[in-house]
């Protein structure tokens, strides 16, 4: 009776898979970014210079670009299934090891050790993450609903930081400062449950309807990824296959434009408050609430641009143009935060950077992670994501470094707003004139052997 029903319906069970990994995504950016909202009372308890705190927050960003290509070695050969759960367990052990480190510390020098030790092994262990994400949004989505799907789980960081921010703030003002890293723990720890429950391939999940998983392979889905026939066949990643992903010129425009995204979503989160404070005149709990508008804009931009995407390419545009357009759109607009540098009032500073991120949303929503989507080799879908974002994430450590530095040698925050901004025009020019066709690595060999997609497509039609 129930295979009767779903012959009958469409379902819409990749609207709730894409719902659980862009949960699984916020509980990632939360456990990465609540450092900083406990780091005061952490300072103060166990003794911390600010050097040394400063070393404690950036371990994660290290080890998280170390992990890359490890992790998408093990998404190739393991499939997203169990490495996500396997990861989103371990992680989450480790957020919650952090509550109890002056438990097992004695004296600053232990602390220091642990926390150090603690946040590069979650540095480590999520590294996998993002490339998953991607690899489920190929294993589900059509090519036309993919700008919107990747959109979506790259916009977790904006979900992140409005919720997560207060209320960690508020349980580290009620309950002390180990309490968010509990409460994140035990989330990521009752999400491995519904990971290991609800995650399955689309052609052997019980609630896809044969309408929907006709429409998910008719419209491109590598469906068969993950199957355990899949990756057990799968050939041995050689030489050849990393010089291809480290040679080709299309890849490496996505990678820096990837890294130029990234490096304006660090300074927001890391000199932008500093920078109205001290070159603004705000107070630090306005210079706050300022950053709230650019990133609810930033977000709003982020799914607007894989929504236009998407409506481009149902349109009849290339896919090439369909993803390239609103990227360099979105940079070209997010290259105005140069303004603030001339821009007097606070009001007008809040504005410009509202529509900057709203910029960069759009760029991010339609031409990062959605053309890596497009390009990745069937093969090696989680090592291009990791070699993606393992280039993008050194902006991470980079970026406010550099930052740092300019305004260190030159004591002119409008000097670091034009490297910011730098950036955008950059990338734009990379994606316009440099990139090229944006099209399937491995694609014109595909006559030579058979394709995971064409075969997913036989094999899917077949089922039905």
């Amino acid at each position: 009776m129930l295979k009767d029903k779903l012959a009958t319906k469409t379902s819409h069970v990749r609207i709730w898979i894409l719902c659980l990994i862009l949960f699984l995504s916020v509980v990632a950016y939360a456990d990465r970014s609540i450092l900083s909202i406990s780091g005061s009372a952490i300072k103060d308890e166990f003794g911390l210079s600010a050097i040394q705190l400063g070393l404690i927050l950036s371990a994660f960003s290290w080890a998280y670009v170390i992990g890359q290509i490890p992790g998408g070695l093990f998404l190739d050969r393991f499939g997203a299934k169990k490495v996500y759960g396997v990861t989103l367990a371990l992680w989450s052990v480790s957020t919650i090891a952090m509550g109890f480190v002056g438990e097992f510390s004695s004296g600053m020098t232990g602390a220091l050790i642990l926390m150090f030790g603690l946040r590069f092994l979650l540095g480590l262990i999520e590294a996998p993450s993002f490339p998953a994400n991607a690899r489920v949004v190929i294993m589900w989505f059509p090519g036309a609903e993919r700008g919107r799907a990747s959109s979506l789980f790259s916009s977790a960081q904006y979900f992140a930081v409005a919720i997560f921010s207060p209320l960690s703030a508020w349980l580290v003002s009620r309950h002390g400062w180990e309490w968010p890293f509990f409460v994140l723990g035990g989330i990521g720890v009752l999400a491995v449950f519904v990971w290991a429950t609800y995650m399955r391939e689309p052609r052997n999940h019980p609630g896809v309807s044969e309408n929907e998983f006709r429409h998910i392979v008719e419209g491109g889905a590598l469906v068969d990824i993950d199957s355990a026939k899949t990756l057990k066949e799968r050939p041995a990643l050689s030489k050849a296959m990393f010089k291809k992903l480290l040679t080709n010129r299309m890849l490496w425009c996505a990678y820096l434009g990837q890294y130029c995204i990234i490096a304006l979503s660090y300074f927001f989160i890391t000199w932008f408050p500093i920078y109205l404070v001290q070159a603004r005149g705000m107070n630090i709990m306005d210079a706050g609430l300022a950053t709230i508008a650019p990133a609810l804009f930033g977000f709003l931009g982020g799914i607007s641009g894989g929504y236009i995407s998407d409506k481009l390419l149902a349109r009849g545009w290339s896919v090439s143009w369909a993803r390239k357009a609103p990227y360099i759109v979105g940079m070209l607009m997010a290259a105005s935060l140069i303004l603030a540098a001339v821009i007097p009032s606070n009001v007008g500073i809040i504005a410009i950077m509202s529509f900057a991120f709203f910029g960069k949303g759009v760029a991010a929503g339609a031409g990062t992670w959605t053309v890596i989507s497009d390009t990745a080799p069937k093969e090696a879908v989680g090592l291009a994501g990791a070699i993606f974002n393992g280039i993008g994430n050194i902006a991470g450590f980079t970026t406010p470094l550099l930052f740092g530095i300019i305004v260190g040698l030159t004591g002119s925050y409008s000097i670091g707003l034009v490297f910011v901004g730098a950036h955008c025009v950059i990338a734009a020019v990379l994606f316009l004139f440099v990139m090229g066709p944006i099209e399937r690595v491995g694609e014109e060999q595909q006559e030579n052997h058979q394709g995971f997609e064409k075969q997913g497509k036989e094999d899917g039609i077949k089922a039905i």
